[in-house]
């Protein structure tokens, strides 16, 4: 008799072990998602001036994840770079993203989401190489569109940039 009150009570505190297990791990999961909801977003801009005036932000990175407006080929007063030249308003465009990423301590590697636009479809194929001393690891997800105009005139490619890190 004294084995079958001992057997009764060790599976008693098994269950109540299993279940405690349970509420920890379900009041984390809660903890987990209430985090995740009540993220500040924090804004970036990279040309205050300018952003100010057509009303937008650069970036704005919220928990792990980071979203970066269109990039353009512009000096800090808004005027256009490289007028007429695709490949080196390209490059200007990543050196600009580069510094949105550097600023937030991501890099290249983060980066998840990446779309272009560009208003010479043709001539972005021609340089689109270019794009593999930027990636190293991987290319990310993303698109390419032809598009009749951008923001600036002689705007020739914007690129816009979705990232995550992962701590």
């Amino acid at each position: 008799m004294k084995i079958n009150t001992f057997v009764q009570t060790l599976a008693a505190s098994a269950t109540l072990l299993v279940l405690v297990a349970g509420c920890q791990e379900a009041s984390t999961k809660a903890d987990e998602k209430t985090t995740v909801a009540t993220e500040t977003p924090e804004y970036f801009l990279l040309r205050p001036g300018i952003e100010k005036i057509y009303g937008y932000s650069h970036a704005v990175r919220i928990g792990d994840d980071l979203k970066i407006s269109g990039a353009v080929s512009m000096d800090s007063a808004g005027n256009l770079t490289a007028k007429g030249n695709l490949k080196q308003q390209m490059i200007n465009c990543y050196s600009d993203l580069d510094k949105v990423l550097k600023h937030y301590g991501y890099t290249w590697n983060d980066v998840v989401v990446e779309n272009i636009l560009t208003t010479n479809m043709a001539e972005f194929e021609k340089q689109a190489a270019y794009r593999n001393t930027i990636y190293k690891k991987q290319f990310p997800t993303g698109s390419w569109f032809g598009v009749k105009e951008l923001a600036l005139p002689g705007q020739l490619i914007e690129i816009e940039l979705e990232a995550h890190k992962v701590h």
